[in-house]
This record gives C-alpha cells, structure tokens and sequence, in this order.
C-alpha cells in the first residue's frame, strides 16, 4: 500500500517516450489522478493481534510458520505505546490481522485512537465495534456449503451479513480458489441484495502446502472470466477493475510481474517498503527477513490482493507510458484505495476492457 513510493518513479517522459503531460492532458484523466495522488503519503504495516481464532480455515496463511507461537500481549497501553512509536517512524495506515482481530476489540480501539487510518482482516463472525472505524475486510471462501467444508462453519455468510449489513467500513472480501469459482453468482447475489459491496482475493499457497485450492493455468483462466462477468453484472457492488483481474488472474505471480516491494524479498533499506514496511507478531516483535504483507505465503504463488495493493501501485512509471496503460494504473489505484481507506469512493473505471501489464501479454 506504499502508494507515496510511486512518486518518486514518476518521471516527466515514461519509458516509451510520451511526455507525461500529454498523458494527463485528458480532463477525466487529470481529474482520476488528482484524485488518487492525495493518497500518496500512505504508509503502511501489519500487526498480528492475537493468535487466537474463533473457526479454522484449510490453507490458514497465519497458522503456517512460526509466527502462531508467539506469546500473546493482551495490554492496550502497550499496543498504544507501539502505535505512537509506528507513528513517530512514519507509519500512517495499519493492518490489524491474524489470527482473530475480533477476538481483541480494545486492543483494536488502541491502535484506531492513536493512527486512524487502517484496516482489519477478520472473519466477520464477531462484530467489531463501532468506535474501531477501520475498513473492515469480511473473508469469504464460497458459500456456505463450502464455508462448512473449509472453514468449520455453519451459515457463516448470513452470520456476516447479519453483523455487518449498511456498515460503511464493511467489505467483503471473496477469495477465489481452485474449488469455488462457480459459487461467487450465489455469493454476490446474496450481497447485492443486501446492499454489501465486495472485492476479490486469490487463493495463494502457502509454503509447503498440499492441499486442494492452489490455482493452475485452468482454473486462473476460468477465475478470469467469471471475475470479468461479476464485474460488468455488479457494477455498484463490486470494487474491483478490468486491469485488477489481469493482474490477479495472470498465468504468472505478483512477484514475477511486478516484483515484489516487501522486505521478505526486496533487500533494499533505502527506500518504500523495504524500508519503512514491518511485520509484527502478536508479542509486538517482528523479523525483517520475514516480513511481508501475508507471511508464510508461497512467494512464486502469491496473488493476494493485499500484495497487490502495494507491489501494482508502486510500479506508476512502467504505466506511465502511453494513456491506455496508465488508466489501467488508475482504475487500480482507486479500486485499492475504495477497498482500503474509509470515506473514498470508487469511481468510475477508465477502462472497461483488459490491458496488459507492461512487457508482458495478457
């Protein structure tokens, strides 16, 4: 989410050779990029909150590795005292996360009261408190038959709609694996009726897993094309664009087509997320040499939308290039920044086709 990063790569002439100028010269353009530039001191990390969770889900990302073990530190004054310190740095958006943010609410209003801008990855089950005014991304991986399979529980999308429903900081968040991707029709016409809005994850394996879910070129190509149906049948519900489809559903990794920006891969300290960017497990350490957005997660495999909502943004001057590319690069930005941050408002996407990442086809 290191959009701030991106300014830095912006040059007056892109790689291809067209003026930025003449790019943004177009009125709908200019106005996008104005609209999404005011983001750009965004600073992003992640916090474990506890290592406690109320249902568990086959191919849990947080109960890989050792991050699981660490020992819980349940006192807000010294999550308070972590955020004012995080702040100090240059932090400006948190991500509360693993196992169960809900399990912790006044460790949660801790973190709201001293950064203000963040979000929370929770299963939806419990509801957050209201005072928490963080985005709050609801998981789902299919419907409720498959919640049951995969995640142990019962009736768990009514259960979240139930807690959640007309909340501004709600959305849902579906994770498309090898086994559900017929099931997203059901899914968003459950949401759309009641009036939630959603976006769309990729299942990512992580290290070592043997399981059922990890995509192949099939299933990518299928993922594809049921996003792009969902997308043009559910314009008002579904954060999400033609160009965040390409580069969730490619044949190849985040990592590969972009590079990855997170310490876990990027040994540069000098600048963005290599150097600002930490990992904090729920005893408030961390460990740069495996920090990164979700830990643990199969780096050749990884198409998490939260990956990309760093590693895509960043990369402004390879879209910088001709017009087609660089409305791509903005419909991607404000889908981000309308799943992120409370108060923004998706508009309008640039493009209602897919366009290639730069130097790679679709």
């Amino acid at each position: 989410m290191n959009v701030k990063h991106a300014k830095k790569e912006t040059a007056d002439t892109g790689k291809g050779g067209m003026k930025f100028s003449d790019i943004i010269a177009d009125p709908v353009v200019r106005e996008r990029w104005e609209k999404v530039r005011r983001w750009f001191f965004l600073r992003e990390s992640t916090y474990d909150m506890t290592n406690r969770c109320n249902i568990r889900c086959d191919g849990c990302y947080y109960y890989e590795g050792e991050k699981q073990f660490a020992r819980e530190n349940n006192n807000p004054d010294d999550w308070r005292a972590l955020m004012e310190s995080e702040k100090k740095r240059g932090i400006t958006y948190v991500v509360l996360a693993g196992a169960e943010p809900s399990l912790v609410p006044e460790l949660c209003q801790a973190c709201y009261d001293v950064i203000p801008l963040g979000s929370i990855a929770s299963n939806g089950f419990k509801r957050i408190p209201e005072s928490v005014g963080y985005k709050i991304h609801i998981s789902v991986w299919g419907n409720d038959e498959s919640s049951l399979r995969i995640r142990n529980a019962k009736n768990l999308l009514a259960k979240q709609i139930e807690n959640y429903r007309n909340d501004p900081r709600a959305v849902w968040v579906y994770t498309f694996t090898r086994e559900n991707i017929g099931e997203i029709y059901e899914v968003m016409e459950m949401l759309s009726k009641n009036g939630c809005r959603a976006t769309f994850n990729m299942f990512s394996a992580p290290v070592g897993y043997t399981g059922t879910l990890r995509h192949d070129g099939e299933t990518l190509a299928r993922t594809r094309k049921t996003m792009m149906d969902i997308l043009a049948k559910y314009p008002d519900n579904v954060l999400y664009s033609p160009y965040n489809v390409v580069a969730h559903t490619h044949r190849l990794g985040l990592h590969d087509l972009y590079a990855c920006s997170y310490p876990r891969m990027n040994p540069s300290t000098d600048i963005g997320l290599g150097r600002s960017f930490r990992q904090y497990h729920a005893d408030l350490s961390w460990d740069r040499s495996i920090s990164c957005c979700v830990p643990d997660t199969d780096c050749v495999d990884c198409r998490h939308y939260a990956s990309g909502s760093a590693v895509v943004t960043a990369r402004l001057y390879r879209h910088a290039t001709d017009p087609t590319a660089f409305k791509a690069w903005l419909d991607y930005v404000d889908t981000y920044l309308a799943v992120w941050v409370m108060g923004y408002e998706k508009g309008k996407n640039l493009l209602d086709q897919m366009t290639p990442p730069p130097g790679h086809e679709l």
